[in-house]
């Protein structure tokens, strides 16, 4: 084993420069992070996601044009005052919990040059700390949390941690995939990476979802990452650096993925989210029950 006392993971990085083409025409004028699941944009979820695991300070990483997403997560004193003036407390009390979630900064990547680059203008906001990426097309619904699980395998071993969920042969072309070492129930030591492999070539079917608890080791290997197709630096080629340097572990994680990085899927996760909403969830399942019925 490596690491054996317990660190506390303070901060987080969420990238969201991309263009969202996938939902285009809406995403001409609004971030795919801002679009709608339930009553709260997708990427709020996400920062809530670490919040609630105890993450203190988190870095969205935007690209220019993507004012939105500060202006959503900043205070709005006009709209606050007209809501007190109306007094409409739960209103107010939610759009100022939106402000003061976490101590949020913003990293801005120039172009889009990969998941590598956008992780690599936090450097030094993170600085020589371990620190959790979300991506959040990627959610999850997990007891405990996500981030606890991988903390816990980060205590146990020491080095990064990769979020992993077993995939179906279909959907290995899907994603990167491990090639794993088991080292106790549903921890892996990771041996090698094939980015969207064939799932006959695949060395698994351990797929790695869109959560990483990362040394900051990784800053280093990613200044040495040579960049690939149109000039962009990926983060699975820094990891593979990373590897032969210090061990990386996967956690195969207990809870239920969503996939909101797509218009079906988003479409999906509204409706599995709304029908667990304390209040629309009875009315929607009647809702559906009426459509199927027919």
């Amino acid at each position: 084993m490596g690491a054996v006392a317990n660190t506390k993971i303070r901060k987080a990085v969420i990238p969201a420069a991309g263009w969202g083409t996938r939902f285009l025409p809406v995403t001409k004028a609004i971030p795919k992070e801002l679009l709608p699941l339930a009553e709260k944009p997708v990427i709020q979820h996400t920062v809530e996601e670490a919040v609630n695991s105890g993450i203190e300070s988190i870095i969205i990483v935007t690209s220019p044009g993507k004012n939105a997403l500060e202006t959503h997560f900043a205070p709005h004193p006009e709209l606050e005052s007209a809501l007190q003036q109306k007094g409409d407390a739960a209103l107010l009390e939610k759009v100022q919990r939106t402000a003061r979630l976490a101590d949020i900064k913003f990293a801005v990547q120039d172009e889009p040059r990969g998941l590598g680059h956008a992780i690599l203008v936090t450097e030094k906001l993170i600085g020589n700390e371990p620190f959790i990426v979300l991506l959040p097309d990627d959610l999850f619904d997990a007891e405990p949390p996500l981030i606890e699980q991988m903390s816990k395998v980060y205590d146990d071993y020491g080095g990064s941690v990769l979020a992993l969920l077993r995939v179906i042969p279909e959907d290995i072309k899907r994603y990167g995939i491990t090639k794993p070492e088991q080292v106790a129930e549903r921890v892996y030591r990771i041996l090698g990476m094939v980015e969207k492999p064939a799932p006959e070539d695949a060395p698994s079917n351990l797929a790695i979802m869109g959560r990483y608890l990362l040394t900051p080791k990784i800053f280093e290997t990613l200044h040495a990452t040579k960049p690939g197709k149109g000039g962009e630096i990926q983060l699975t080629d820094g990891l593979a650096l990373l590897r032969q340097q210090e061990a990386i572990y996967g956690c195969e994680f207990k809870g239920t993925y969503y996939d909101a990085g797509k218009p079906l899927g988003l479409l999906k996760t509204s409706i599995l989210w709304g029908l667990k909403h304390p209040e629309s969830g009875a009315e929607l399942k009647e809702f559906l029950r009426e459509i199927i019925k027919g």
